[in-house]
């Protein structure tokens, strides 16, 4: 037993369960590659104010839960809580807007880290894919990457997830919005805490997940009532464009999620076989955060589905992913002549893309068949001095249990050409 573990809150991924966490990222990478999105990777810190302006300082993340820390320089740094303020602010750094090619269509995959209570499917560092559509104000982008996250859930097998959708107004009518709220908050019985931020930020009270609050929400007055007329029109072009794809949404008004930076369009999947934790992802529009966090006014739109929900949301369903065997050909060797020689055929396989592994140590027959046994190989090859003299290896079927002898100059397009 190690004297260290795993910080409270975080986790391992180690196999065979890692296989699936990587198809899940791979499925949700697959739609955005297809669809002119380009992969980015961005630090896991950034300086503190890109997050407190950009993500909102009032939410939870930034007074809460971002783990910020000061350097030795003097620097204060926090871990990335979220992915969307980190993309953008290194595509405005690398002015990737200025190509004259927008959107600037963007994918990235990684880990993020929020101090948050740990409990099934809540975790204080976790992954998630997401992609990001910079410098341009159009419903059918919208719809796009709500349709592409749709795609990738069903390209895994899930079925039993929901798309809720809403919108959340511009600064034309969120203003309007914002003072009826404040009023009808200001009247209700809040602590203290709860009334701070509705002064600051009210829309985001409405997340409040607590009971109480939620019952007292009961008669809060809706965004969609106040919507402009370009952006009831705005919401309704996506609507129009996601159901035309035949994709299946709920609206849902008091949608918010739980970020600052969203306007108008506003997106959660939900899968109602998680618990509490019941959101796998979401996004929306954040046409102002470029100026919030010092750029140019970019029109954009983006999300972040989590791999751990997902994961978790399969598992829920009962969904069996299928893996690519992480080896097809078991090489066991008996004598000196022979490890130098399937060695050689290992390595030759390898190079064809075949997945091929190696009886490492000096294991016996029994102990080395065992191990082709557990790597869950097709074919194990197994040759000793006997047979190189007769110029042959044993091949064995592990399905059928069937062994021939093959050439030993044959034996690499014999598994070539029956592995396809």
């Amino acid at each position: 037993m190690s004297t260290f573990q795993a910080p409270k809150g975080t986790y391992d991924l180690i196999p065979p369960d890692s296989a699936t966490y990587l198809a899940v990222r791979e499925a949700i990478a697959a739609p955005l590659r297809n669809s002119g999105y380009g992969y980015i990777e961005t630090p896991g810190f950034e300086n503190v104010e890109l997050f407190a302006r950009g993500v909102g300082e009032s939410t939870d993340i930034v007074t809460k839960e971002m783990y910020a820390f000061e350097t030795k320089g003097g620097d204060r740094l926090a871990l990335r809580p979220e992915g969307t303020a980190s993309v953008l602010r290194a595509a405005l750094e690398a002015n990737l807007h200025k190509t004259g090619n927008l959107p600037v269509k963007l994918w990235y995959s990684g880990s993020y880290y929020r101090y948050e209570r740990p409990q099934k499917g809540r975790y204080r560092h976790f992954s998630q894919v997401g992609a990001e559509a910079i410098g341009a104000e159009d419903p059918a982008l919208d719809a796009e990457l709500i349709i592409l996250a749709d795609q990738a859930y069903r390209s895994l097998g899930l079925r039993n997830f929901r798309i809720l959708l809403n919108s959340l107004g511009d600064k034309e009518c969120r203003p309007v919005y914002r003072e009826a709220l404040q009023t009808f908050l200001r009247g209700l019985d809040l602590d203290e805490e709860t009334l701070r931020r509705a002064e600051i930020n009210p829309l985001r009270v409405l997340d409040d997940k607590r009971r109480d609050v939620q019952q007292q929400l009961a008669g809060a007055p809706l965004l969609r009532d106040y919507l402009c007329d370009a952006c009831k029109a705005y919401h309704e072009e996506v609507r129009e464009l996601v159901t035309a794809a035949g994709v299946v949404f709920e609206d849902d008004p008091k949608l918010v999620r739980g970020l600052d930076y969203y306007t108008r369009t506003t997106f959660e999947f939900v899968h109602d076989g998680l618990g509490s934790q019941s959101a796998v992802g979401g996004g929306g529009r954040y046409d102002g955060l470029s100026e919030m966090i010092g750029g140019p006014a970019l029109p954009s739109v983006g999300w972040a589905l989590g791999v751990d929900r997902t994961v978790l949301a399969l598992e829920a369903e009962g969904v069996e992913l299928r893996l690519p065997a992480s080896t097809s050909v078991f090489a066991v060797p008996l004598g000196e002549e022979a490890r130098r020689v399937l060695f050689g055929k290992v390595t030759e396989l390898r190079k064809l893309g075949v997945a091929a592994d190696f009886s490492y140590g000096a294991k016996g027959l029994k102990g080395a068949m065992k191990s082709a046994n557990r790597s869950g190989a097709r074919y194990t090859i197994v040759a000793g001095e006997r047979d190189l003299a007769e110029g042959v290896v044993q091949l064995k079927d592990m399905e059928s249990g069937e062994q021939t002898a093959v050439g030993v100059n044959e034996i690499v397009a014999e598994l070539e050409s029956r592995l396809g």
